[in-house]
Formats: C-alpha cells, sequence, structure tokens
C-alpha cells in the first residue's frame, strides 16, 4: 500500500458519459477513476435529448464505484476533502421543487428544436433589423439554438406543465451543473458558476449577474434562475451517499476546465478540446474582446468570490467526434471508432484526392452561424473509397478549427504558435498531425488526458486552499509539428473553403 494523502474529486459530466477521478491534491496525479457511459434521445430530428434521473443515477454510480476502488487501495473516505464539478454546458433542465422530478428531459446543447424560436425572437429585434448580434454587447454570443435561452423559452412555449409551474413559482431551471448540486445538497442549494451562467445568454458580462434586459427580451421570470457563483468557493456540501458533508468546492463548464486544467492561465494561451463537438477556448486575460469573426465572447474562470474574471474568446464546432459516430452507426462506414487512424492512413496509399466533409448535419457553429447549412461530401470520383471519405472526416474537424483560429487572429490580433488540445480524438496521432499539418503550428498535447476533470480539481482545492495557481505542474507532453509547405496547407484550406459556401442555405 501506498501513502494517499489528500484527494481532491473532480465529476466531469460531459454528453456521452460521466466520470469521477481522484487526484492527490497539489498535483496532476489521478489515484483512482471510474466512468459510465450516458444515453442520448432523439425523438425528431435534430432534436437531442437525456433523462436528467440517468444523469443523476450515473453521477451517484461513478461516485460509489470510485470510491469502492478507493478503498481496495487502502484508502478512505476521509482522504477525499472536496470535489470540483465541470459539466456539457447549455444543456438545460426545469425542476419541479417540490417533487425534485423533472417536468421534461434535458434539452441536450446539441439540440436544434429551438430554431423556430430564433426565427420569431429575431422578429423582436428593435428596427426590423433581425441581427443576431443585437444581445452580444450585454452577453457575448448571438442569438442561436445552441445556448440556454432558447431552449428554456421553448420549454415556456411547448411544455404547458413547465409555462403552469413557471407562474405559479414551483420549478427551478438549471443547466446540468446546477441540477447536480441541487440533487447532492439534497435540494439546499440552488447555484452556478459564472462560467455556466455566462453560457446561457442571461447574464451581463460586466455585471457577471442575470441581466434584466435578456430576461424582459427572452420573457423568462428571474424567479427560477439559479445564484452565480465564481468557479472557486464552497457551494455547499453533499448530503447523502459515501461522500456526505464534503464540500462542492469548484464548478465550471467542461471547456473552461479544460483551458484551467490545461494551464492556460495566461493572457495568450489557447486550447482546443476534441469531443462530441470541438471547442477553442482563447485567454484573454481581463480584457473583454468582442468579435467581429463570428466567435463568441465568454467567461474563462474566476478564481474566487472577490477575484477578478478572466475572459476568454471561444469558437464552437458542432461535430467532432459525432462526425465519426455517424460513419459507424449512420453509415456503417467504419465498425469501430477505434478503427478510425488505421482506415485514414489507407486513404494515403491509394491517392490523397480532393475530397471535402463538411459535417453540418445541423448548422454550422463559429465562425459562421448558419443554421439552415446541411452536410455535404464534394470531390466525389469513381476511385473514392470509404478510406478517403475517413480521412476526409478527420481533415474536417482540423479545418473547423482552423476556421476558428483565423478569426481570433483577425479579432486578437496575434497568432496562436502552439495548441494545447485535448479531449478523446486525440488519442488518434494521425488527426494530431493532421492539425499541426492543416493549421501550420505545433500541437501539444499533455500526456495525462484528464484535463477537464483536472481544471475542476484546481479550482475545489483552490478554494480550501490546498491549491496554488501559481505552482506549474509541469506536465510531459507530446507534440507535432507542421511536415507540409504553406503553399499545399493553403490550398487544401481554400478548397475547404469552397465546400463550405456548397454547404449554405440547405434547409429553406
Amino acid at each position: 500500500m501506498f501513502e494517499i494523502g489528500n484527494l481532491i474529486g473532480a465529476l466531469d459530466e460531459g454528453t456521452s458519459s460521466a466520470r469521477f477521478i481522484l487526484f492527490k491534491a497539489g498535483t496532476s496525479e489521478v489515484v483512482v477513476s471510474h466512468q459510465e457511459e450516458l444515453q442520448k434521445v432523439h425523438p425528431r430530428e435534430g432534436w437531442v435529448e437525456q433523462d436528467p434521473m440517468e444523469i443523476l443515477k450515473v453521477v451517484r454510480s461513478c461516485i460509489a464505484e470510485t470510491v469502492k476502488k478507493l478503498k481496495a487501495l487502502g484508502g478512505s473516505v476521509k482522504n477525499i476533502i472536496a470535489i470540483g464539478i465541470a459539466n456539457q454546458r447549455e444543456s438545460t433542465i426545469v425542476w419541479d421543487t417540490a417533487s425534485g422530478l423533472p417536468l421534461y428531459n434535458s434539452l441536450v446543447w446539441l439540440d436544434m428544436r429551438t430554431t423556430s424560436t430564433v426565427d420569431y425572437l429575431l422578429e423582436t429585434v428593435p428596427n426590423n433589423t433581425k441581427n443576431k448580434d443585437y444581445l452580444k454587447p450585454l452577453c457575448g454570443l448571438p442569438l442561436s439554438p445552441y445556448f440556454s435561452a432558447l431552449k428554456l423559452r421553448w420549454l415556456h412555449d411547448n411544455v404547458p406543465s413547465i409555462k403552469k409551474a413557471m407562474q405559479e413559482h414551483t420549478c427551478l431551471f438549471g443547466t446540468v451543473d446546477s441540477w447536480i448540486i441541487w440533487n447532492l445538497t439534497a435540494g439546499k442549494v440552488h447555484a452556478t458558476d459564472v462560467t455556466n451562467a455566462s453560457r446561457t445568454m442571461l447574464m451581463n458580462l460586466d455585471t457577471l449577474d442575470w441581466d434584466p434586459v435578456l430576461l424582459n427580451f427572452f420573457g423568462l421570470p428571474r424567479h427560477i434562475l439559479p445564484t452565480i457563483k465564481s468557479c472557486s468557493e464552497v457551494f455547499g456540501y453533499i448530503a447523502d451517499g459515501p461522500l456526505d458533508e464534503v464540500p462542492i468546492a469548484g464548478c465550471l463548464g467542461d471547456q473552461q476546465a479544460a483551458l484551467v486544467g490545461q494551464q492556460c492561465l495566461n493572457c495568450g494561451e489557447a486550447k482546443s478540446t476534441y469531443g462530441t463537438g470541438c471547442f477553442l477556448l482563447y485567454n484573454t486575460g481581463s480584457k473583454r474582446v468582442s468579435s467581429a469573426h463570428g466567435l463568441l465572447t465568454t467567461v474563462a474562470y474566476q478564481t474566487g468570490p472577490n477575484t477578478p474574471v478572466t475572459y476568454a474568446l471561444e469558437g464552437s464546432v458542432a461535430v467532432a467526434g459525432a462526425a465519426l459516430s455517424w460513419l459507424k452507426d449512420g453509415m456503417s462506414v467504419i465498425s469501430d471508432v477505434n478503427d478510425v487512424q488505421c482506415v485514414a492512413e489507407q486513404a494515403d496509399s491509394t491517392g490523397e484526392g480532393n475530397l471535402y466533409f463538411v459535417p453540418a448535419f445541423s448548422g454550422l457553429y463559429a465562425p459562421y452561424w448558419q443554421k439552415d447549412a446541411r452536410g455535404v461530401i464534394v470531390g466525389i470520383t469513381e476511385d473514392t473509397q470509404s478510406s478517403h471519405i475517413v480521412k476526409a472526416t478527420l481533415e474536417a474537424v482540423c479545418f473547423q478549427t482552423r476556421d476558428i483560429l483565423e478569426a481570433m487572429n483577425k479579432d486578437y490580433g496575434t497568432s496562436l504558435r502552439k495548441l494545447r488540445v485535448d479531449g478523446g480524438m486525440t488519442s488518434n496521432t494521425y488527426l494530431m498531425q493532421l492539425q499541426a499539418d492543416l493549421t501550420g503550428i505545433c500541437v501539444v498535447k499533455p500526456v495525462m488526458a484528464e484535463s477537464t476533470a483536472l481544471g475542476a480539481a484546481m479550482m475545489a482545492g483552490a478554494a480550501i486552499g490546498v491549491w496554488d495557481f501559481k505552482q506549474n505542474l509541469d506536465m510531459p507532453v507530446e507534440e507535432w509539428k507542421p511536415i507540409i509547405g504553406d503553399d499545399k496547407r493553403d490550398l487544401k484550406y481554400s478548397q475547404w473553403k469552397m465546400a463550405v459556401e456548397r454547404a449554405m442555405g440547405w434547409d429553406v
């Protein structure tokens, strides 16, 4: 047996799975963890839901199983001195205050049913401008089906029990972090943090509070909203189960947690997370940068209730790993997503071709924000093989990342010299080399893959005084440098842009 010492737990609740990880306090060393998958429900095309009760069941199971593994190592629950939470953002849950039961399934961030809600609200923009950026000066976000306020407004308009509960003050709203915190504290704490709140379109980026102008625009009541806290403070105490009385001391949206876990704590540093979607965050420090090129202004983190907030520019790609799942489940092009690298490499030996795939299954996010775009594959010839489609899918992730980097360069005026990466897709070394080649910058990946969980643990540890952000964790990394020339890189990117043009305007 080895000395366990103080541990910080990190609950990483994502779109496809949840996991609970125990870190040695003040370090990136993982002691033990447990992960379980989460199911998605697709009632109609473009609709994506999850059962909030299943999310809660999986969260509790991950905690219980991790504690069992800790005890098998000779540890104890007493070693766990705090936990932090990182969660899928924008996903929207409304629940009954008396029973604690959800009044509808969670509307997942990917859900596109609110397209009609966006169209309706655009009609209400003053001067009949239909400007989707009308609210950006307040919240940093364009009117898009992506964000929580649109999902909440749809629930109000289309689920009578929710509209009635809002009117009678008998329900609460929260993103997934709030749902988890409320349940783990037995209904004693209804709270969120500034990063998750900044993704709702209801928080003012300057005041860091719910904004009456935004609430009035969306026609939503303030009384259903959680209290906004910093990312690093004690939210409350777990009220039952194996972690009874352990403080919840940190909370961030998963992408911001990955930014912290990657130690992008200085202005000008950036990370990209490759999961179901792909999310690139660029630390802009205390300066709130307004994007003129299709990016989002968001809160990166706040390290305590009395500390200044750090902002970020963000580019969001809706479909990254989800495209690989589509190749397997929707098209049977591959039998296992773990085969992707091997299959894509076959394309190099059979002629590269000029095949481009724009996976706009439900529109394009940053920097285009085109909800009427749909997926296209262009450049098919009689020599096209399935391996070329697989490679084009990986390249699409890289091209969309370059789209965002190009926009960030224009908005911030400084070119990124290296891109820190994390997420499930980064285990694909072929993809990482493609990313370096197609962006022309060095790609850096920490060997310890749990950046999102680490960020949540860091915030929780800092809140109780056992983690120093100034101390560099000095984690080992892998690096990929570009090996193709600028001419080839730029030619391929120009053809990608042509393919994107052909993806526009299909959902009319």
